[in-house]
């Protein structure tokens, strides 16, 4: 069962990253210099870097957020030119070619369903309650409630009429305590006219 503290599957590689109460990280999973909020999980066989994931995620097998650019501009954008001193060529890696990679950030935000093999480039910004489908390479900003798919990814439909998005966004339900979602559980079952005119 979850709790406060993540579980974290023995396989998985967490580096200088924080994890929310509830999350679960499956098997061989990567996660580097990110953040996953609160009840998120990520299945197994995910790699992501330089992110910051919102609450209620739900991050499907073999996902890739924030996968890594090489140096294009130069003569060659082999490995060798920004980690050093692994081929032996200086004392010190690139710290600015890092650096520059971490500027990329990718942004998932609340409520957010990755599906299996999706990949989200460096730099993107996913809104709140969008749905990314099942092998998309998402390549420029996902607006909220918007399903995207296909390669490069692009709008399918809205999950949503505009007005019942507004009202979610306004809502915001991905902030309520436990408590509140232990005491208004059932409700996320109500038709969603429903559940936005009972809290917005």
């Amino acid at each position: 069962m979850l709790g406060l503290e993540p579980v974290v599957h023995p396989t998985a590689r967490i580096m200088d990253s924080t994890l929310g109460a509830w999350t679960q990280i499956g098997e061989k999973t990567s996660i580097v210099e990110s953040s996953v909020g609160d009840y998120s999980y990520l299945v197994d066989h995910c790699h992501v870097q330089y992110a910051t994931i919102g609450k209620f995620c739900s991050i499907a097998s073999h996902a890739r957020i924030n996968p890594p650019n090489h140096a294009m501009w130069r003569a060659s954008q082999h490995h060798m030119t920004y980690r050093r001193i692994q081929y032996g060529l200086d004392e010190v890696d690139d710290d600015a070619f890092f650096d520059w990679r971490r500027a990329d950030h990718v942004t998932i935000g609340h409520d957010v369903w990755i599906g299996h093999g999706a990949i989200v480039l460096p730099g993107v910004t996913v809104g709140h309650g969008a749905v990314i489908g099942a092998g998309a390479v998402v390549s420029k900003d996902v607006a909220p409630y918007s399903i995207v798919g296909g390669v490069p990814a692009k709008p399918i439909r809205d999950r949503f009429p505009r007005e019942v998005q507004e009202a979610l966004l306004r809502i915001a339900w991905w902030d309520w305590s436990r408590a509140e979602i232990e005491a208004r559980f059932q409700d996320f079952m109500l038709p969603i006219e429903e559940f936005c005119a009972r809290y917005d």
